[in-house]
């Protein structure tokens, strides 16, 4: 839900978000020893045979979006062209800048890397059937933002903009923007985006570097956005 994973992630969104749906959701659980440092992953395991499992994993999948491993490609200028990605078994699509390349990640439906950025989408069953069942837009963004800034790591959590829009048969579509200054992985842009349809949990987490020696340009941020609008039922 971070696994929209690591999430719907993921995710879309954190362990607020993660926490109030988990006895709704029902997810087909990825060993999260495979993304997560081996002390973090033993706990996890633990928690597996404790009930926890579900909102674990999710968590797990949302760290690995937004502290990725470092890699050699360096960040575009924004000047990529947006192609469709439509996942038909799970019944999503969105855009993805062409330069970005896809990964298989334990844990994620769908994942999408550029050097340090991640965009990353999770699909779990839910017995919601709307997102509005579990409350607002504004009520979700409050709790990821609380949830953010209780971990040891986080320096800072600023919420720029939480908004509902309607997707493919009026579904809708909860999306959050905020900033993330962490000792983890530095000041990032997160875009989140979450809806139920058919009884699924979609999140998509896009995770992205916005430092003040290297700022968000105008050019990328708009195709960030567009990747945000963009996802929805297929």
């Amino acid at each position: 839900m971070t696994l929209i994973t690591s999430s719907l992630a993921v995710t879309s969104l954190t362990h607020a978000f993660v926490s109030n749906l988990s006895s709704h959701i029902r997810l087909r659980l990825q060993p999260p020893s495979v993304f997560l440092p081996s002390a973090t992953a033993n706990s996890t395991v633990a928690n597996l045979s404790s009930g926890i499992s579900r909102r674990a994993s999710i968590l797990a999948f949302l760290s690995f979006l937004l502290f990725p491993s470092p890699a050699v490609a360096s960040p575009s200028d924004g000047g990529d062209d947006l192609e469709r990605y439509t996942d038909q078994a799970e019944g999503f699509t969105l855009l993805i800048p062409s330069s970005w390349v896809k990964v298989e990640k334990a844990g994620a439906t769908a994942l999408f890397q550029e050097g340090k950025n991640n965009i990353g989408v999770v699909v779990n069953p839910v017995r919601l059937s709307s997102l509005r069942e579990f409350g607002t837009a504004d009520f979700v963004a409050d709790k990821l933002l609380q949830a953010e800034k209780k971990k040891e790591s986080t320096k800072s959590a600023e919420l720029i903009e939480a908004r509902e829009r309607l997707g493919h048969g009026n579904i809708p579509v909860y999306e959050i923007e905020y900033l993330l200054d962490s000792t983890r992985g530095g000041m990032k842009r997160i875009f989140s985006a979450a809806f139920v349809a058919s009884r699924k949990l979609y999140l998509l987490n896009i995770a992205y570097s916005d430092s003040q020696d290297n700022p968000l340009n105008g050019n990328t941020r708009m195709i960030l956005e567009q990747v945000l609008h963009s996802f929805d039922t297929s």
